[in-house]
């Protein structure tokens, strides 16, 4: 039983499924049900995702495999499965919709939802259905999930990880100021580590001091985001909830746990991120005709190279060469303590990859291997088929 005065009025909310990945594998899995669960790569690999078993011994995403399993030595490491977290994804987001078209996914496993003006169509609150959903996905899909009830997108995306897993969080207007006060700047949605770094250099450590600022001097400072943190401070967020925005591209990075220019070691990581990046993009029914790679240096500045095909693709095989050619012209920038590849300008796959690049050889006959692969690892598991570049 859930109290809050603003329970009944609120109504644009976040949905973040909990450890998603792992929550799928042990519901697949039964044997590893009490385990902890890592989704990751090899030993020179990194977690995608933990189940809490894990998390509670200090393993978390992005951390190196190696690292996670001195923290956690009895854990069971799972390779990711994406073809399997997609379909429960659009059945996820099926149900969501049953509750209103107004849904922005923001990945496989979190979508805002706006229900605003559904209390007479469904006949209970905003509240009470959302809570039905979180039961439907348990009873249906065997997957939970953490609420977060707002009248904001900020506040409801910070709510729904206030008290994960199978949480429900309620963040009203009354208390909304008092309740960001001693927050630490890391709570600010879209501020990575170096935003942060520069805040706390700035003596910025919390929402309160962030709001004892003057908007004017935030913005000098800051340029257009200043003006963003100064709403945020004052827990201001003006977005609408859309289901019209479109996909603009489909990436994937990664980050080492030290700084590497280890040509190989970069090699592997770029295939399976365009692994990753092909996955989604078939999953989703995409093409993209620009492949654009990202590099980020021992500084922390970030370089960013691209090439604008003859025609889109979703072709992990292309998506890589085109990436190590331009890994190739950067490598001499090394070490980098981040690497990323992704696509954008994107299409439909039945405009894609028709005629290949003349210049690429056997690029036809790469991708009819690559389309049987696919098949194969449908069928038998994504372990069934690798490449040796993989396992670098």
């Amino acid at each position: 039983m859930l109290i809050h005065d603003e329970l009944l009025s609120l109504s644009i909310a976040h949905m973040d499924c909990d450890a998603f990945y792992a929550s799928v594998e042990k519901r697949d899995n039964p044997e590893i049900r009490d385990k902890p669960v890592i989704i990751g790569g090899g030993k020179r690999g990194v977690v995608s995702t933990a189940c809490y078993i894990a998390r509670i011994n200090g393993v978390h995403s992005a951390m190196p495999m190696f690292k996670a399993l001195k923290l956690c030595p009895d854990a069971v490491v799972v390779k990711p499965r994406m073809d399997a977290y997609v379909e429960v994804s659009r059945a996820i987001r099926t149900m969501m919709e049953d509750l209103t078209p107004v849904v922005e996914p923001l990945s496989l496993d979190e979508a805002f939802i706006d229900l605003s003006g559904t209390e007479k169509l469904h006949g209970a609150p905003p509240a009470i259905m959302l809570a039905r959903l979180v039961k439907r996905m348990e009873d249906e899909l065997g997957i939970s999930g953490s609420i977060g009830l707002s009248h904001n997108k900020f506040l409801a995306k910070l709510a729904s990880d206030l008290d994960k897993p199978r949480g429900f969080s309620v963040i009203g207007q009354a208390e909304t100021l008092d309740l960001l006060a001693p927050l630490p700047i890391k709570k600010i949605w879209g501020a990575g580590p170096v935003l942060q770094r520069k805040l706390q250099s700035d003596g910025i450590q919390t929402f309160a001091d962030l709001r004892r600022r003057d908007r004017k001097a935030l913005g000098e400072r800051y340029g257009s985001m200043g003006d963003r943190l100064w709403h945020l401070a004052q827990g201001l967020d003006h977005r609408r909830i859309s289901e019209r925005d479109p996909v603009k591209s489909i990436s994937k990075e990664t980050t080492f746990f030290e700084d590497t220019s280890d040509a190989d070691l970069l090699d592997g990581h770029l295939w399976r991120l365009a692994e990753q990046v092909s996955d989604r993009a078939k999953a989703k029914e995409y093409a993209g005709k620009t492949v654009t790679l990202k590099v980020k240096k021992a500084d922390f500045k970030t370089l960013n190279r691209s090439v604008t095909l003859p025609e889109p693709t979703q072709m992990a095989d292309r998506i890589y060469s085109h990436g190590r050619q331009m890994l190739d012209g950067v490598i001499d920038k090394a070490p980098f303590r981040l690497i990323g590849i992704g696509i954008s300008q994107l299409t439909r796959p039945e405009e894609a990859d028709h005629y290949m690049d003349l210049l690429e050889q056997d690029a036809a006959k790469r991708a009819k291997a690559e389309r049987a692969t696919d098949a194969i690892r449908e069928r038998f598991g994504k372990g069934a088929i690798l490449k040796g570049r993989a396992l670098r």
